[in-house]
């Protein structure tokens, strides 16, 4: 099938940050942290179940201003550059429900290096301190936004175009149907209501018993 709208950039678009480029980003994000002070992480998507980093304190979290969104090709985690997939950013306007993570002192440095590593490899994401709302009261976080100027920032797609996308992509940390429905999982678990994504859930889940039972209907 083929997708109305978008369609992805061309492959050759695809460049990888410089270690030079992602250290000088980091270097900036952490520009006024000092040693002794914790720091805290906005998670929307697959940090909230697999952070892959030591946390002192865990909080369900409301950023005000921004929502999550499929709006980012993936070219190496959740696709190729031949067959991206899409994962979640942060766009202005709306509300996001998420988690902060809160990273002590003497892990900044080590865990904001490896978070750089898997959020930063093309510079995708506009890495911002945001307040957060939590239930113990207000924490400054960092958060990963979306860079609506760079090559890999789409629109998010109607969701007919989403779910062929979804489907089809695959990357070197799995599909990129996984990622969509474990972040809708996660979600849910933790008394998170994002009522789009478990409606394109619901149908992502249709659509593989769709392709399943087409299959052995062929063997």
């Amino acid at each position: 099938m083929s997708l109305a709208h978008p369609a992805p950039p061309l492959a050759s678009t695809f460049v990888r940050w410089t270690e030079q480029e992602r250290q000088a980003s980091l270097n900036e994000a952490l520009s006024n942290w000092r040693p002794g002070q914790d720091l805290w992480i906005f998670g929307y998507g697959s940090l909230i179940w697999r952070p892959e980093f030591e946390f002192a304190e865990q909080r369900a979290a409301t950023l005000d201003g921004y929502h999550r969104s499929l709006c980012l090709w993936s070219r190496i985690n959740r696709g190729t550059p031949e067959t991206p997939g899409l994962v979640f950013g942060l766009e202005q306007t709306g509300t996001c429900q998420g988690m902060v993570f809160k990273i002590p002192s003497q892990n900044v440095e080590q865990t904001f290096d490896a978070v750089w590593k898997r959020e930063m490899g093309t510079g995708a994401y506009l890495p911002s301190w945001l307040t957060c709302a939590t239930s113990q009261g207000a924490v400054t976080a960092m958060a990963f936004v979306i860079d609506r100027r760079g090559p890999a920032y789409v629109k998010q797609p109607p969701e007919d175009d989403l779910v062929e996308i979804i489907c089809r992509a695959h990357g070197t940390y799995g599909s990129c149907f996984d990622y969509v429905t474990q972040t809708a999982v996660s979600l849910e678990a933790a008394g998170i209501c994002d009522q789009h994504l478990a409606n394109l859930t619901e149908r992502l889940r249709q659509r593989r018993q769709q392709r399943d039972q087409t299959e052995q209907q062929q063997q």
